[in-house]
């Protein structure tokens, strides 16, 4: 598994458990006591979790405006969680090629989500490319 691939993965758990444990004090740290992974993994999913933050109202406007019928909420844990990572990277993180951070989120949704979240993820994924991305 690639660096990236990896740190995508790290990043999810991440804001996965911050959702379960809002206001815990010292969450990233317990977590990377708990999760090996090496500097370049590490680094990348610090700066993934911290965009996503960062950036939050702004992801989930995005994703509410090209999910039909759909409101972040009303979203798995999970597929919320990969939507936001991989908005925050096309949006962000330009340095990193669209197709590949849409091909990384339907990967990581198929490993970590349900059996539909592959395809609901690059549908609202590729939504937003051509809506928002595109017309940058």
């Amino acid at each position: 598994m690639g660096i990236r691939r990896k740190a995508r993965e790290l990043a999810l758990q991440l804001l996965f458990q911050t959702e379960y444990n809002p206001g815990q004090g010292d969450l990233p740290g317990t977590f990377w006591r708990s999760h090996e992974a090496a500097p370049p993994v590490r680094e990348f999913s610090t700066l993934l979790v911290k965009g996503v933050i960062e950036h939050l109202v702004e992801i989930d406007r995005l994703i509410e405006k090209n999910a039909e019928n759909w409101t972040p909420e009303r979203m798995s844990t999970v597929d919320r969680n990969i939507l936001r990572i991989a908005i925050f990277e096309l949006c962000y993180l330009k340095d990193i090629p669209v197709r590949v951070s849409i091909n990384e989120a339907i990967e990581v949704a198929k490993r970590f989500g349900n059996e539909g979240s592959g395809a609901f993820v690059n549908g609202i994924l590729d939504r937003i490319f051509k809506e928002v991305i595109e017309k940058k």
